[in-house]
């Protein structure tokens, strides 16, 4: 039988994951659009779950576990009047929890991968879609704002701007035992992701008002304050905006969009790319049902269900992030009452538990 021609458009994490995951189902001949341009190096990290780790290690063949610095304790504090309560902590004796990668170079291990397997490449920029009619299904992967999705998707989405920023870098450090962190601060909240023994990312979602101050000479300043130590130094500090998007269309006709395309949530929890793994795991499971029974992906009900299946798990999370991110945000009337709230939780194990699978396995069961 024919193989089936599927276009990945983007060269991103998502682009690069979607390619290499559909690439191993039989019947498919998978090829890679990427920008002409180059862009600059991603010097950002991401955490995954370990499950999405487990995921990953499938799909790349003989993955690198160096790459990968895995977390068996997650601590989360909440700055009140007089000191940073810990409240709540995920700790795994035998298992880990998540793991923490840099950006460019898991980018250069799935490049490395595409050429490998021999996915064909092109270089080209795609300025409207009828320059992809000659495959039988589409996938874009275009980041959050390309032009193109307003073709496909309706006005119905769920969109937020924070009116933050988030302020991401690297801390070079002395500090022994450092673990990953979540600390709700009265500026906002401040993620320490430890990658490696001696260096840690941040990520450091505040209001956009700070860009009016120094703001390198604030970010090391309370990174000080909180770990004790001014023994620190700060590279690749940089910033974008926070904004939330939730996208209600998935797809039209035979063009889905996957990615950051789908949806953009705020980092707190650090889910974006979370949900971005199980969306590709998903879609390869039922592309691989539909090739096995021999039919053509472009008569199927394929990308239907892959709404179905995704969609209220994308948007659940993505408001339930917001509600967070709006409980921890400074409050006259609920302040006086969040240390009892956040008490009371520390000392509930089912909803540790509960919260653990989901950073997980997702809603999905």
């Amino acid at each position: 039988m024919k193989k089936q021609r599927i276009c990945i458009v983007g060269d991103g994490l998502s682009g690069l994951m979607t390619a290499l995951a559909l690439h191993k189902l039989e019947g498919l001949d998978v090829h890679l659009i990427s920008r002409k341009n180059k862009h600059s190096r991603d010097k950002r990290t991401t955490a995954i779950s370990a499950s999405n780790y487990e995921f990953l290690n499938v799909v790349v063949d003989k993955l690198d576990k160096n790459l990968f610095w895995p977390s068996k304790k997650i601590n989360l504090f909440y700055e009140t009047k007089y000191r940073n309560m810990n409240f709540l902590n995920f700790n795994e004796d035998r298992k880990n929890l998540m793991y923490v990668f840099e950006n460019n170079k898991i980018k250069e291990v799935l490049i490395k991968e595409i050429k490998k397997k021999k996915i064909i490449t092109f270089q080209k920029n795609i300025n409207q879609l009828k320059d992809l009619d000659d495959y039988e299904m589409k996938i874009l992967c275009l980041g959050r704002s390309s032009k193109i999705y307003q073709n496909i998707v309706d006005k119905r989405s769920l969109n937020k701007d924070y009116k933050e920023i988030a302020i991401t870098g690297y801390v070079k450090h002395n500090l022994k035992n450092l673990n990953t962190a979540q600390y709700f601060l009265k500026d906002g909240p401040l993620a320490i992701l430890p990658f490696s023994k001696n260096k840690f990312s941040f990520v450091w979602s505040v209001d956009k008002e700070f860009t009016k101050k120094d703001i390198s000479l604030v970010v090391k300043s309370k990174i000080s304050e909180i770990l004790k130590t001014k023994k620190i130094q700060i590279l690749n500090q940089r910033s974008y905006p926070l904004t939330l998007n939730l996208k209600r269309t998935y797809y039209k006709n035979d063009i889905l969009i996957l990615g950051e395309g789908l949806h953009t949530v705020h980092p707190l929890a650090g889910q974006g790319f979370n949900l971005v793994l199980r969306d590709i795991s998903n879609l390869q499971k039922i592309l691989k049902y539909y090739t096995g029974l021999g039919m053509s992906i472009k008569s199927t009900s394929a990308l239907e269900d892959f709404t179905n299946n995704r969609k209220s798990e994308n948007i659940i999370t993505g408001i339930g992030i917001d509600l967070t991110h709006s409980f921890f945000k400074p409050n006259k009337l609920l302040d006086p009452f969040k240390e009892t709230i956040l008490k009371n939780i520390s000392k509930n194990d089912t909803l540790k538990k509960i919260s653990k699978f989901i950073s997980n396995q997702g809603l999905s069961i």
